[in-house]
């Protein structure tokens, strides 16, 4: 059996995740936490690319990987225009319109390709992306809103979200395409997903500051207030706020959990009333899938590093126990979701999709 040797690059909205594996094994990994306080000082998010490629060369250093050596870099996708879930290629068109944020999406993970793409000069191997946070299955009633020709976006973890559905369904003895399962992935951004016949029929778009706040996201706000309370201050203010600048970044300065929940620890009432609100409207967000998938759930599945937290998990459970049985993965997948989609590309096993340009979903005909 041949060897693959697979560099993953995973940047996040406090952290850049990096791991090598040979084949299925992962050799190394690490995950550098960056306080909000400091990505703020960058412009944008493009601004970021330096300041996160220092990690990347640490770690290709420190663990004296050849460069020549390896088969794939796979780096995390977003902010392109929506596509289908699989392994993409990483091409120019791709990297340009992730650049320019052409979905709509504003995150993190659109440094992810352009990160591998730093290194293409100097590996040999292919330039992968696979299930961007732009992955859209949406149903069609998901989509509406109330304004002609403004539809909701699907902005989510969709690469934790479907990895981890993956293996609960095997964990059920079921397949991932015949389960009906509600997944969270609870982190710096919360993502809440519907997933049924292997699609994600709905959700928050938590690239879009939808849903639940966060460490680094304000969450869902009423439009009359957002106007209010931002009116005349410039667009990335907000958008800053939706991505890395919300949540507990607005309300203590950091996005660092760890901190925070020593707050909530020592009694700090402010502290315990908005960790308190982050698990209460994740819960409410899980409730409003259940309705999605009709009351009929094989599982409440929750995913992320705030599940180190028990707080989080008992009080999911407490509100959402009586839904269906809830159970927890702490951390995330996504390091061996995207050496492993790589790993079936290099074995033949599944074919690398060319990014076309386009939107996977652009309307209703009728419309």
């Amino acid at each position: 059996m041949n060897t693959y040797r697979i560099l993953v690059i995973n940047p996040g909205s406090t952290s850049t995740k990096l791991s090598y594996f040979e084949n299925e094994t992962c050799l190394f990994t690490e995950d550098t936490f960056h306080d909000s306080s400091v990505l703020l000082q960058f412009p944008t998010l493009n601004d970021q690319l330096d300041f996160r490629m220092e990690v990347v060369r640490k770690f290709i250093a420190d663990h004296d990987i050849d460069l020549q050596r390896v088969d794939a870099v796979v780096g995390r996708g977003g902010c392109s225009y929506p596509v289908e879930g699989g392994v993409y290629d990483i091409d120019e068109l791709l990297l340009q319109h992730t650049r320019e944020c052409r979905g709509g999406v504003y995150h993190s993970s659109m440094l992810g390709i352009q990160m591998a793409d730093r290194l293409r000069g100097e590996c040999g191997g292919l330039m992968l992306m696979m299930d961007p946070i732009v992955v859209d299955e949406l149903c069609d009633l998901a989509r509406i809103t109330g304004v002609k020709g403004v539809y909701r976006k699907a902005g989510s973890h969709a690469l934790n979200l479907k990895a981890t559905a993956r293996r609960h369904a095997q964990v059920l003895g079921k397949r991932y395409e015949d389960s009906r399962l509600i997944v969270a992935h609870i982190d710096g951004g919360i993502s809440i997903s519907a997933h049924k016949d292997g699609r994600m029929l709905d959700g928050n778009n938590g690239s879009g500051g939808d849903g639940p706040l966060s460490p680094t996201r304000m969450g869902s706000m009423a439009v009359t207030d957002i106007i209010r309370h931002f009116a005349g201050d410039e667009f990335l203010k907000l958008n800053d706020l939706c991505s890395q600048a919300g949540g507990f970044t607005s309300h203590f300065g950091t996005s660092n959990s760890d901190k925070v929940h020593a707050l909530v620890d020592a009694g700090d009432p402010h502290a315990v009333r908005v960790w308190n609100a982050m698990i209460y409207q994740t819960a409410k967000y899980i409730g409003s899938m259940a309705v999605v998938l009709e009351g009929r759930v094989d599982a409440i599945v929750l995913t992320g590093g705030l599940l180190r937290f028990a707080d989080v998990y008992d009080g999911i459970k407490r509100q959402c126990g009586w839904i269906a049985p809830v159970v927890s993965y702490p951390g995330e997948m996504e390091q061996d979701a995207m050496a492993l989609g790589a790993l079936r590309v290099l074995r033949g096993e599944e074919t690398v999709k060319r990014y076309t340009g386009r939107p996977v979903w652009e309307g209703f005909q009728d419309e």
